[in-house]
């Protein structure tokens, strides 16, 4: 190796060395020679460590980049000489290697390539190839986050939150480190009250404002700093562009109610069209038209509105919405190894996170929305593959009773029972098991072999389903978490959303008055704006969590306070730590303690895993909210009077390998934001060259939305 001067050996010099095994840190084997033996036996250790291991813990490391590193700087040739050490030479060794070095170099390069294209700065990239081949800003743009996109900054005065004055409790690194040392204060700053939905006594918080309220995340983790990116290089800039940032902890109504969000919004417009004389891109919302509300009129849409432009949009709901605002679970958090679910049921159980999310009214309006004629019910869903064991139509299921002491779990006679001229057809806490696994544990009258048995039929009678629990269908769920879930809570879906489907049109027009079936589209009619635009762009190809298997433990205590009887403190004597009345004597425990079944596995083409039946989608969102509106709803007149345009674009999921976000070809529901076709039609769209975008379709939506029961 150059620049390495080797000391000339002693031909007459005859070295014996002694190799010794001792194990490194990481358990690997490190052969070093024998140090000179020494009556004191900690000097010869101190030796060991010091005068021989550290540099030829070097000299390894130099070996190892020999053939891809240019020569060894000076000053650690001076050390290796100084310790008397030297490389072998491979010529000495008789060793020949022809070519090795050219080969090395293409086999690295070939290797790294890929992954050096993806650490190259690519942002600008769309917006600078599209305003090279002409594109222009034209449109003023209105950019409005998705759920739990925008930041939310703490406003409180109180001593207690002082700290965190206008600092992010939700994203940014200011969001972790109070979860991580403050969960309880974060906790209490991040609840909605339970009656009002607003704010708690003491503290304020608020959505951030700005461009900046839903770029990214946390530092690294980008939103929608892509799409603004490549807007800025077609001349957008805070002049025509706004990012609309909200609370989405609030319901809708009380956006309006807190913060005037639709009041500003219909303002930034209608600012946006006479200053820039054009109409503008964004999410067209109803509130602005109706009377007593926005009071825009009949044609305000029309008139300010050129295209809306729909992101993985969640029209008809999404399926973790069910488990979310029951038991605070989802796929993400059952996905989870042992290990990590232990430490998140100790630091943040499910009851937290149940009672954290339905307290944030915004985030219902996530659930699905037509029922069973959209979602399916026991004789099939409009999803279903022809050859899927069970239907997607039962949103929730329960095992059944696998073993002769647990088979009295299901009642006697069930199987008549799910006729429809059975009481027991009407009730939804009545309804059958699978009715070929309840028959097949009839006469189950030996010893279940688990180790062999399919993992549907494999019993932990610990979480066996209650007497009279069977698999609920999406309109039997509603019912039956309405029944475990806190009056406050019910309160506030029936005064704030409709989930239903509406076919009489004279109802759809009365329907523009009533707040609650705004965000369902089945339930309220596209505004008269015959010249608008609906772009519906979305991914395709991600495991989406569909339905789920759930199990059922002890009963246990409603700890909604606001619910309890006489829950007033009456003196000093009579409260408890957290100044509420003890239970009186006849408080039963009703409550049932329900989680996602997380030993139920199926490996099939239509997989389970932990629990959750997996489905098309973004990944997020089911393929039939993403799509079927799109395809179907809004080519009727019924939903659609104006005839207003609505073009789909669906991406299929091909993630880049080396890129943790997927590259410019994911179809994730949030990294799609950064996919380069997403941003070039966004472009377009806001350029005015929206015609130049096609329909595309990766997935069987248009099968899919057909089996929707539009018609009843």
């Amino acid at each position: 190796m150059s620049g390495v001067r080797r000391r000339k050996t002693q031909p007459k010099r005859r070295v014996v060395e002694t190799g010794i095994q001792t194990d490194d840190e990481d358990g690997g084997k490190v052969v070093t020679k024998e140090p000179p033996r020494s009556n004191d036996p900690n000097k010869g250790s101190v030796f060991v460590s010091r005068r021989v291991l550290f540099p030829l813990g070097l000299f390894l490391g130099v070996a190892f980049t020999y053939f891809i590193a240019p020569p060894i700087p000076p000053h650690i040739a001076m050390m290796l000489e100084e310790y008397d050490l030297s490389f072998p030479s491979l010529a000495n060794m008789n060793m020949s290697f022809p070519g090795f070095e050219v080969e090395w170099r293409q086999i690295t390069d070939n290797f790294f390539d890929s992954a050096k294209k993806w650490t190259q700065n690519r942002d600008f990239s769309v917006g600078s190839k599209l305003k090279a081949e002409g594109l222009e800003a034209k449109h003023p743009v209105v950019l409005i986050p998705g759920i739990i996109s925008t930041g939310l900054e703490s406003w409180s005065t109180s001593p207690e939150y002082r700290p965190y004055f206008r600092k992010r409790l939700w994203g940014t690194t200011t969001m972790i480190r109070a979860v991580l040392s403050e969960r309880e204060r974060w906790m209490a700053a991040m609840l909605l009250d339970p009656e009002t939905g607003l704010d708690p006594p003491g503290v304020k918080v608020r959505a951030a404002q700005g461009l900046d309220a839903a770029s990214s995340f946390i530092p690294g983790y980008w939103i929608w700093s892509k799409v603004i990116e490549n807007l800025a290089c077609i001349n957008y800039d805070t002049n025509n562009m706004e990012l609309a940032s909200y609370d989405w902890r609030l319901t809708y109504y009380n956006l309006e109610v807190r913060d005037g969000y639709f009041s500003r919004l219909k303002a930034t417009i209608e600012s946006f069209k006479k200053r820039e004389g054009r109409k503008v891109v964004v999410v067209s919302l109803k509130w602005v038209e109706a009377a007593g509300y926005g009071d825009g009129g009949p044609n305000w849409v029309e008139n300010h509105i050129d295209s809306l432009v729909s992101i993985g949009g969640t029209f008809l709901g999404v399926s973790k919405a069910v488990p979310a605002l029951l038991s605070g679970e989802m796929k993400d958090t059952v996905e989870i190894s042992p290990a990590g679910a232990y430490v998140l049921e100790r630091f943040f159980s499910r009851s937290d996170r149940a009672k954290l999310m339905r307290s944030w009214g915004g985030g219902s309006s996530l659930w699905p929305k037509g029922g069973n004629d959209v979602w399916g019910d026991k004789s099939g869903a409009p999803d279903d593959k022809e050859s899927q064991k069970q239907t997607n139509g039962y949103m929730i299921s329960f095992r059944a009773a696998t073993s002769p002491t647990s088979a009295t779990s299901i009642p006697p006679g069930d199987h008549e029972a799910s006729t429809a001229t059975s009481h027991h057809a009407t009730h939804p806490t009545l309804l059958p098991i699978d009715i070929e696994s309840a028959e097949r544990n009839k006469h189950s009258d030996d010893e279940v072999d688990t180790e062999n048995s399919d993992p549907l039929d494999a019993p932990i009678p610990a979480v066996e389903t209650s007497p009279g629990v069977g698999n609920l269908t999406l309109n039997d769920a509603e019912s039956w978490i309405w029944q475990h879930t806190p009056n406050s809570f019910q309160r506030m879906m029936y005064t704030n959303y409709s989930n239903g489907i509406e076919r009489d049109e004279e109802q759809l027009k009365k329907n523009n008055l009533d707040h609650r079936k705004w965000v369902n589209p089945l339930e309220i009619q596209l505004p008269n704006a015959p010249s608008m635009k609906i772009y519906c762009l979305y991914g395709h190809g991600k495991e989406t969590e569909r339905s789920y298997w759930y199990a059922r433990g002890e009963y246990e205590h409603d700890d909604s306070s606001s619910d309890a009887m006489s829950a007033v403190c009456q003196n000093s004597t009579s409260c408890d730590g957290k100044g509420m009345s003890p239970r009186a004597p006849l408080d039963m425990p009703l409550s049932r303690q329900s989680w996602i079944d997380t030993a139920v596995n199926d490996a099939s083409e239509n997989p389970v895993r932990n629990g959750v039946k997996i489905g098309e989608g973004d990944g997020t969102v089911p393929l039939i909210s993403l799509g079927a509106m799109c395809v179907e709803g809004w080519k009727r007149k019924l939903y659609n009077p104006a005839g207003i345009e609505v073009k789909t674009y669906e991406m299929a999921h091909q993630p880049e390998g080396l890129d943790m976000r997927g590259g410019a070809t994911t179809s994730d529901h949030i990294d799609i934001l950064g996919s380069t076709a997403l941003n070039e039609i966004v472009l377009k769209v806001a350029a005015g060259r929206g015609a130049e975008v096609q329909e595309r379709f990766v997935s069987d939506i248009h099968k899919y939305a057909k089996k929707i029961k539009w018609d009843g």
